[in-house]
């Protein structure tokens, strides 16, 4: 029967020239160009090519068929050559008639059912290089959007699984990028949906092969940000609880490097990006003038190094809280449904499963950063992680990372008090190696941070006494746990301790309480920048007062309301009886009133006199306040000893009080504006902002929220100058600390390097050998001092040219002369020796 179809396939209908096998292979591009060009002109070509395709596909099915059922080995050694032929035919009419498809929509509208049912029936009895090609010729067809990637995925899933490795990448790549292509410009939710729900389907599977297919496909869409919503990520985590420990391990690995991945992805990206989005940081030009163009040259270098270290260090934890806390910050875990359930779940298993350390290790991480991100209550995990706190133990930098991971405000401190003192007990003890005090401290210092009402007051001063520690990494370790109780709670330090904390009275929230914010965060600074302008504004306007004095006190107003101020005060010390408690009172304010008005024209005529003469003004306040006190003891000894006294002794007392109540509201107010008509006019200012203010809502502009970010900037840019030793008038032990907040605390992932920081490492032997041979990489061959002078080439040494160096004609003259008298006297002591006095004469 597949004989008698052959012969439809004749070279006629193929091409004019093709004659045989090879010719047919040849004709077969040429003739798809030419059915492109034009297809109506070639249909009948087309028909006849479609027919032999149909039969090579029946004969090759038969001939699978003949060779399963065969047994002698004669019968399959022939089967297979002729299998051989057929496949390699089949293989390339499939491609040819792929590639011809969208120009005969109609005649070959049922071709990928026929390549798709002889994948799906005989995929594996297949040979290798038909099933790559009818592999490309169903890629062909779904990429020329002649059949949906909807009907063929679940067939693309099967081949990645059949054992063919070049079938198995050809297959997960066209899935890949045919997801890709499809939400490049907009997402279809529809059929992102579809195709999610069979790769679900695929995962929840109890079958390893085609579970771990699809998760490693969704891994990858998901980290190339394709499919990056809720559901993908809830598949992902859910993927722990698979009932194969491969496909757990892969998605907790996947889990815990999902960020180191972020970091190595946006590399490149962040280092492109920072001149483009450079942080905002603010400078006052009076730094920069001062770093560029005062002080020598010696203390101008100092100051532009200085400024530029500040400028790269705002840079990095700006650039470092943006990636943290930002927007684009983006973890797996953060978008759980359930993050409690997940947690208890993944516990559960961690407790009964038989895994190596490693993994357990993995699980333990995840279940601390899941506990982290969402503030959950894991009441259990803390006494399962004290009984692995030891410091032989192995990985145990890792396991306090995850402890730090899991502490946040939320948990009670009666939970985690047992596993803190099993970390003090068995780290910070005089017993212990350096190494192991350090990493316990650092421990500690993270704990507090997050829970500082676990920390007491005893043992806080016997940490605290590391910080003379002779080695570097335990003092410093000390001395960072004293900086974060400087900034929490002061009043726990030893007062030599303490320094000059921003806040003396602060402590630590108490277990379950909440600040609840009541206005706009940053609005005090938007504030304190209106003051500082009205204050400008007041130093222009005084000098425009200033000037104009003799204008003022010329002023007809201003006479009149001296003899007001003098009528006024005639009556209040006449004391008419007539006159009732409340009109008394209505007085005394209407005589406040024009009072403060009165010396405000007195105080803008006298300015020079009240700069000048403040030692006055200081001695007058003195006197006012002994007449205050007088006045006082004078009317409490009147009203304790002559209750029942006359008229005229009742209106000497009110007359008294009126008066001492005059002084007080008026030494009052002198103490309140510090006795300066500027800091009077400042206080009016500010009262108008605060009316202002509040008559509108405190609703803020776009511009108030510009203004404050620039603000916010600008006291940034401040701290970090007065903390490299640059600003004026601030503290710098009062910046060196800043402490982050419960959100940026559980978002930023706890590094295990950081905790031993400072500590070095001994070396092994063969590490001691590399540094030794990369010290000698640009060292010459050892050579003797002698050797190396007699080699020497050039000219003379300091020592020869002064030998050889003409002296002066009496110093040559004189030194002849030294040794002249110098060889006579040698020769006189080596001619004769003295043998003692002559006996005879």
């Amino acid at each position: 029967m597949p004989r008698q179809h052959a012969p439809a396939f004749t070279p006629e209908a193929a091409s004019a020239s093709a004659t045989g096998g090879a010719g047919e292979r040849q004709s077969l591009p040429a003739l798809q160009a030419k059915m492109k060009r034009d297809p109506e002109g070639y249909e009948e070509e087309l028909r006849q090519l479609r027919r032999h395709f149909e039969s090579s596909v029946f004969l090759f099915r038969q001939q699978a068929a003949l060779a399963s059922t065969s047994s002698s080995s004669s019968s399959g050694g022939g089967g297979g050559g002729g299998a051989g032929d057929v496949a390699k035919e089949l293989g390339d009419l499939a491609l040819f008639l792929s590639h011809v498809a969208p120009f005969y929509p109609d005649d070959l509208a049922d071709l990928p059912d026929q390549i798709g049912g002889l994948l799906d029936t005989n995929a594996r009895a297949l040979p290798s290089g038909l099933r790559v090609h009818l592999v490309q010729a169903l890629i062909l067809l779904v990429n020329r959007k002649i059949v949906d990637l909807e009907d063929t995925m679940e067939l693309f899933m099967e081949l990645q699984v059949i054992g063919d490795r070049a079938v198995k990448k050809l297959a997960f790549s066209h899935i890949v990028h045919s997801i890709r292509r499809m939400n490049q410009t907009h997402k279809n939710e529809a059929r992102n949906r579809k195709l999610q729900n069979i790769l679900f389907t695929f995962l929840q599977g109890e079958e390893e092969s085609r579970a771990k297919r699809a998760f490693t496909i969704l891994c990858d869409l998901h980290r190339r940000r394709v499919w990056f919503d809720e559901r993908t990520a809830n598949a992902i985590c859910n993927a722990c609880f698979h009932v194969s420990s491969r496909i757990m391990i892969a998605a907790v690995l996947f889990l815990l490097g999902y960020e180191n991945v972020e970091q190595e992805d946006d590399s490149d990206a962040s280092s492109s990006e920072d001149e483009a989005q450079n942080p905002q940081i603010i400078l006052s030009k009076e730094d920069v003038y001062k770093a560029n163009h005062k002080g020598t040259a010696a203390t101008k270098k100092k100051k532009k190094a200085k400024l530029q270290r500040v400028i790269r260090s705002m840079k990095r934890q700006q650039r470092k809280s943006t990636e943290d806390t930002g927007s684009n910050y983006y973890s797996p875990l953060t978008y759980l449904k359930d993050p409690q359930g997940f947690a208890e779940k993944l516990f559960s298993r961690l407790q009964k499963c038989n895994e190596r350390f490693e993994v357990r290790m993995m699980m333990l991480k995840v279940i601390a950063r899941t506990i982290g991100l969402h503030h959950l209550v894991l009441l259990n995990f803390y006494p399962y992680l004290q009984r692995y706190v030891q410091p032989h133990q192995r990985d145990v930098t890792t396991l306090l990372a995850a402890a730090v991971q899991a502490c946040h405000d939320m948990v009670p401190p009666d939970a985690v008090e047992p596993l803190f003192k099993q970390i003090v007990n068995q780290f910070v003890h005089d017993r212990s190696r350096p190494e192991a005090i350090a990493v316990g401290l650092n421990v500690v210092r993270e704990i507090c941070m997050r829970i500082p009402l676990l920390m007491n007051e005893d043992l806080l001063q016997d940490l605290v006494l590391y910080k003379k520690s002779h080695e570097k990494a335990v003092s410093i370790a000390a001395r960072s746990l004293i900086t974060l109780f400087r900034e929490i709670c002061p009043s726990l330090l030893v007062k030599k301790d303490r320094g000059r904390p921003i806040d003396p009275k602060a402590r630590p929230k108490a277990f379950g309480e909440a600040t609840v914010s009541i206005d706009v965060p940053g609005a005090e600074l938007l504030d304190e920048d209106f003051s500082s302008e009205e204050e400008g504004s007041d130093n222009e306007s005084d000098t425009f007062d200033s000037n104009d004095e003799k204008e003022l006190q010329s002023a007809p107003g201003a006479k009149q309301l001296d003899g007001l101020s003098e009528a006024n005060k005639l009556d209040t010390n006449e004391g008419v009886e007539e006159e009732d408690q409340l009109s008394e009172d209505e007085d005394d304010a209407e005589e406040m009133d024009e009072d403060q008005d009165i010396s405000d024209n007195d105080s803008e005529e006298n300015d020079d006199e009240l700069e000048n003469g403040s030692d006055m003004d200081e001695e007058n306040d003195v006197s006012d306040d002994e007449e205050l006190s007088e006045n006082l003891s004078d009317s409490d000894e009147g009203s304790d000893q002559d209750d029942d006294s006359d008229h005229d002794d009742k209106s000497k007392d009110s007359s008294c009080k009126a008066n001492k109540r005059k002084l007080s509201d008026y030494l009052g107010q002198l103490n309140a504006a510090d006795a300066s008509l500027r800091a009077l006019k400042k206080l009016a200012g500010a009262k108008k902002a605060e009316v202002s203010r509040d008559e509108a809502g405190k609703i803020l502009s776009d511009e108030d929220f510009k203004r404050i970010k620039e603000l916010k900037a600008k006291k940034e840019a401040k701290l970090a100058l007065a903390q490299h030793g640059l600003g004026k008038g601030t503290d710098t032990k009062s910046v060196t600390f800043k402490m982050p907040s419960s959100d940026q605390l559980s978002m930023k992932r706890v590094d295990p390097s950081k905790l031993e920081a400072h500590i070095k490492r001994k070396l092994t032997k063969e590490e001691r050998l590399e540094m030794v041979k990369a010290g000698r990489e640009d060292r010459g061959k050892y050579q003797a001092r002698t050797a190396v002078k007699q080699k020497k080439t050039g000219g003379l040494s300091n020592r020869q040219q002064q030998h050889k160096k003409k002296m002066p004609l009496a110093a040559s003259r004189a030194k002849a002369a030294r040794s002249r008298q110098e060889k006579k006297k040698q020769q006189k002591r080596s001619g004769k020796q003295f043998r003692g006095r002559k006996a005879w004469k």
